[in-house]
């Protein structure tokens, strides 16, 4: 695995290539080195997911992804360092402010993936840490990162929210990946579904109930 002198990128690089965090002993200032290094590292990764989607019509978004890793990077040190944290929980954990597009949702997503894993912990450990509310409205926001988690979705107008065709392929494909009962059972989506499965519904997902309007 890559090592550097930074603890970011540290836990950023063994999260991707092996899917476990290291927590450190205190949790330090991100420089702006780091944060152009991750950058350049996320556009690296993001090409090489784009192989998976085939569109050359969606860029990384780095800013984005950039913001995802200080959220999980952050998350995932909090579950251990609390001590004097209260106070800097919206510095460390900032909310998305920039523009929700398909570029973002995906370029966040390479971090965001993992932040289902860190909010289950969280829970366990304590159910009413305010920090888990902040990450569940995080993950509300950016859902595809959440599919398979126990989310309230009510709210989404699901045409609007799927109506690119590449971020809907990949939308109802980790769907079923996850087998997302939940998700899959909203009327809009199991049409979608059920249209993509044809006559092969039995093999891929037999047990999914069709749900009329």
């Amino acid at each position: 695995m890559m090592k550097t002198n930074s603890p970011l990128l540290d836990t950023l690089f063994l999260l991707r290539k092996e899917e476990c965090i290291t927590i450190f002993t205190d949790i330090q200032e991100i420089s702006q080195k780091e944060e152009q290094d991750a950058a350049d590292y996320f556009e690296s990764e993001f090409e090489k997911e784009r192989l998976e989607f085939l569109s050359d019509q969606i860029n990384c978004d780095h800013k984005t992804a950039v913001w995802a890793a200080k959220v999980l990077y952050h998350s995932a040190q909090l579950y251990l360092i609390r001590e004097n944290t209260a106070k800097d929980l919206n510095k460390l954990i900032p909310s998305f402010k920039g523009k929700r597009d398909v570029s973002a949702i995906l370029s966040a997503d390479l971090l965001l993936r993992f932040l289902p894993q860190i909010i289950s912990v969280l829970q366990n450990a304590d159910p009413e840490d305010t920090l888990i509310k902040m990450l569940e409205n995080i993950l509300r926001q950016f859902h595809y990162s959440g599919i398979g988690f126990d989310l309230d979705l009510e709210n989404i107008n699901w045409e609007e929210e799927l109506k690119d065709k590449t971020y809907r392929k990949l939308y109802l494909e980790r769907i079923v990946e996850n087998k997302a009962y939940k998700l899959a059972e909203i009327p809009y989506i199991n049409q979608l579904l059920i249209a993509e499965f044809g006559m092969y519904k039995e093999i891929f997902w037999k047990e999914l109930k069709i749900i009329s309007n």
